[in-house]
């Protein structure tokens, strides 16, 4: 039986090719396919993470933009794993944010807010 995780990983692998080998086939996503992506796989995701005042759009395209290393207007995988990183956190974020209200998440092992050494 697969993990969790395992899931997770082969669900990015498979969206990722669902969009990336749409139009044209070339195992990149353009602006508009990763828009889309997003839109129709992650939306209440996106909501909860956009920073206040900032439409998805503007979202999305801010984070298309970080992720395009080579600026060819195009999200080879990797960048597309540097943008789902980039979600995480952001989400990651906003669950701590809410804690208190008791719409954040629970660690549920004694983890404090320590997430690695301090410097």
């Amino acid at each position: 039986m697969k993990s969790n995780l395992e899931l997770a990983l082969e669900c990015a692998v498979n969206i990722y090719h669902r969009y990336a080998l749409k139009h044209p086939i070339d195992d990149y996503l353009s602006r508009s396919e990763f828009s889309l992506l997003l839109k129709e796989n992650a939306q209440p995701f996106l909501h909860r993470t956009v920073p206040p005042n900032v439409p998805v759009n503007d979202y999305i395209n801010n984070l298309f933009a970080k992720a395009d290393r080579n600026r060819d207007g195009r999200l080879k995988f990797t960048e597309f794993l540097t943008t789902l990183t980039r979600i995480a956190i952001d989400a990651h974020k906003e669950f701590h944010h809410h804690e208190g209200t008791h719409q954040g998440h629970d660690h549920g092992h004694d983890h404090g807010h320590e997430h690695g050494p301090s410097n």
